[in-house]
């Protein structure tokens, strides 16, 4: 775990901490001096990233969280600020992308069916999980971060919320609910130090893209498309979530980082 003081004294909550981009998030938090809450569904992983942050000398808790669960996200909330007495930074990272949980090997181009193969509880379960509980927290976060003298919000788009593609429109439509509703939250709480942003991840390698990418003739189409020659990772992510949740990015607010290797220049 790298180490450095870029959040030296902050509070964050990490969903989705459990892999991928939400774990290497969490790891990059408490490795620069921040008091990480990990949250997601996967209590063991979850735990096991907890241990491993404190291993390393960081400083980290796990705690259950259904993103789309009301309650949760209110107890969650009272919780951290109880324990530390603030909430700095947010990052909204828990997501799913649509596709059939038992599939191993992505068997078409996209991971997720047509519009009119799309059932509304399919639907339904994609937009709760991206875009209710992006929803669910950013809410949840305002009162202590205006207790706080401020905080940042950071919540994990993707360039399907900039870009469309030939299928998976419910992910689509709930990345792109993401970014517009970052835009209006900033503007809404800017006046209280509050800066909300979207990170607009390309085709990274987590355990989210692993059936797409297991499938050799999706993982050349995508890796074509990427200019820069290779997959994101989750530090690449990371990176950009430790940037905005630092007093380095006080004066961004309602802007899209997108960290694509080049995917939505071309």
């Amino acid at each position: 775990m790298e180490t450095g003081n870029r959040l030296a004294g902050k509070v964050a909550i990490v969903t989705g901490g459990a892999s991928g981009i939400g774990a290497e998030t969490a790891r990059v938090f408490a490795g620069h001096g921040a008091r990480v809450v990990v949250c997601d569904v996967n209590a063991a992983l979850g735990q096991s990233i907890v241990e491993a942050i404190g291993n390393s000398g960081g400083d980290a808790i796990f705690r259950p969280l259904d993103v789309t669960d009301e309650e949760q996200w209110a107890a969650l909330i009272a919780e951290t600020e109880a324990t530390y007495g603030r909430l700095d930074a947010l990052t909204n990272i828990a997501g799913v992308s649509g596709r059939d949980p038992q599939q191993n090997i992505q068997t078409s181009l996209t991971a997720g069916g047509l519009l009119e193969d799309q059932t509304l509880a399919q639907w339904n379960h994609v937009m709760d999980v991206n875009a209710t509980g992006t929803f669910l927290g950013t809410r949840g976060a305002i009162a202590p971060m205006r207790r706080s003298g401020g905080g940042s919000i950071i919540n994990i788009s993707s360039i399907c919320g900039i870009i469309g593609s030939y299928a998976n429109a419910a992910y689509h439509a709930s990345k792109g609910a993401v970014r517009i509703f970052s835009k209006s939250a900033a503007i809404q709480y800017a006046p209280d130090g509050i800066r909300v942003n979207s990170i607009h991840p390309g085709f990274v390698d987590t355990p989210m893209t692993q059936p797409g990418h297991t499938n050799p003739e999706v993982a050349k189409m995508r890796h074509a498309a990427t200019p820069l020659g290779r997959f994101g990772t989750p530090r690449d992510i990371a990176m950009g979530c430790l940037y905005l949740a630092s007093d380095e990015a006080s004066w961004i607010t309602g802007s899209e980082l997108v960290i694509d290797g080049g995917v939505t220049a071309t």
